[in-house]
């Protein structure tokens, strides 16, 4: 599956900005963990991966990670792609375990990607380039602070990559600078469309 296509695809099943931009956001990570842990080669299948994770959660909420499997199905999507993104519902909507590291990573970082965008929105700069990881530990420790952000998973998360939760959250802040421009600029041209 090409990347123009899984973009077609995910903005088929998603209209609002939210889940436009947390796709979006997801994918960059995505690509930056490829590059990162040595899957160079892989680097646009994680892209897609993470940008399809949540396909079916806007229309199908109480299906989540089990219609996203038969929407790709449907349409002859790669069984790796369909098992990776069921994968980051484990123990949640979906028994799938994460078994791949790029499963592991999309597992650990989904609900991060909304916490530090929650804690970026509370800054003067409503970025992530000046973040610092205190800044997230200090919110990651506030359970009402972005309540809908899972800590659990995120722990999880990072014990089945065998992290620590400081490097988890230190890396993932620096795989969503990369992206973070290019996002915003999509993403204003797309609200104002």
């Amino acid at each position: 599956m090409e990347r123009d296509e899984a973009f077609k695809l995910l903005k088929e099943y998603n209209k609002e900005a939210f889940h436009i931009r947390h796709a979006l956001t997801v994918e960059g990570v995505m690509k930056y963990f490829a590059e990162k842990l040595g899957y160079e080669k892989e680097k646009e299948f994680w892209g897609i991966v993470g940008l399809l994770h949540d396909l079916d959660f806007e229309q199908y909420p109480n299906e989540h990670c089990k219609k996203s499997q038969e929407i790709m199905k449907e349409r002859g999507i790669d069984e790796k792609i369909i098992h990776a993104t069921a994968s980051h519902g484990y123990n949640l909507t979906v028994d799938i375990k994460p078994e791949h590291e790029m499963e592991k990573v999309l597992y650990a970082v989904d609900e991060l990607t909304g916490l530090i965008g929650a804690v970026a929105l509370m800054r003067p700069s409503k970025s992530v380039q000046d973040m610092e990881l205190k800044s997230v530990k200090k919110k990651f420790k506030d359970k009402k602070f972005a309540a809908g952000c899972s800590r659990e998973v995120i722990q999880n998360g990072a014990e089945m990559l065998g992290w620590e939760l400081d490097k988890l959250i230190e890396e993932t802040i620096l795989a969503m600078r990369v992206d973070e421009e290019k996002i915003n600029t999509y993403m204003n041209n797309f609200e104002n469309k």
